[in-house]
């Protein structure tokens, strides 16, 4: 996390300011195909450059101070696609994984991979366990990729796992109150409190919706969205994200500080 009292020079020369840096990022990365598409690429190839974008936000967040970040990587609705496609995208975020993890190691970041993990294909999941092995250690930032995932699946597993609590008389229906839920949440990794929940979630892409991603965790989350595409999002755009983020009134559903007198 940021020095509460100094920021890098980039942020500095931005107008940011240190007390008011986001904790925690995430990311829906969306426009791959789309940004290929317009470049006369295949599909493969945008969501090669898609790949390389995240390395850098991650770099970026590291450099900048960012606590935590979450990226939405494979949503299980994007399992509907051409077989070909998906095997792709599988292939991609082993390779991305397996490549990154040295490198993440070094640096202090430790990384997390969430989503339904039975639906992952085995050497994925071989993969997903050796980096956060690996990586379990370091703090300096939190890195989650969300594979497989979504925010109706999340609340659904959740739930199973409260209601099993219940029927093995380890919890009564009475104990169940949103803690209790949270803590069994995917993000439950990063800790129930704080951590779990972003800051700021961006989109980019140009759709202005969550696509089902963290529903509980972004209740009170402020929303960036930007027409770049994905592969196109890196310094400049994400300044200017941090940037607006700043200037929001994070209220938490309470009134105006103006009207609370």
């Amino acid at each position: 996390m940021a020095d509460r009292h100094s920021l890098p020079e980039a942020l500095v020369q931005a107008g940011l300011r240190a007390e008011l840096m986001p904790r925690h990022v995430a990311f829906v990365m969306d426009g791959s195909r789309r940004w290929a598409q317009a470049r006369g690429l295949t599909t493969a190839e945008g969501h090669e450059a898609g790949g390389q974008a995240l390395k850098k936000i991650v770099d970026l967040s590291v450099a900048w101070g960012i606590h935590t970040i979450t990226a939405f990587a494979f949503s299980q609705e994007n399992s509907t696609r051409p077989e070909p496609e998906v095997k792709f995208g599988m292939e991609l975020m082993e390779r991305g994984i397996r490549d990154n993890v040295d490198g993440f190691a070094r640096e202090g970041v430790r990384m997390y991979i969430i989503g339904d993990r039975s639906r992952m294909p085995a050497s994925l999941q071989d993969a997903a366990r050796e980096a956060e092995e690996m990586t379990r250690n370091n703090s300096h930032c939190h890195f989650t990729i969300a594979i497989y995932y979504s925010g109706q699946w999340d609340i659904a597993q959740a739930c199973r796992e409260l209601a099993t609590k219940v029927q093995d008389k380890v919890l009564t229906p009475e104990d169940i109150d949103g803690a209790t839920l949270a803590g069994h949440l995917a993000t439950n990794v990063l800790g129930a409190g704080e951590l779990a929940c972003p800051d700021l979630v961006i989109r980019t892409g140009g759709d202005l919706r969550l696509s089902n991603f963290l529903l509980w965790q972004s209740a009170y989350s402020e929303l960036y969205f930007t027409g770049t595409m994905w592969p196109a999002f890196g310094a400049d755009e994400y300044l200017l994200a941090l940037k607006d983020f700043q200037t929001r009134e994070r209220r938490f559903g309470q009134r105006e500080l103006s009207q609370a007198e």
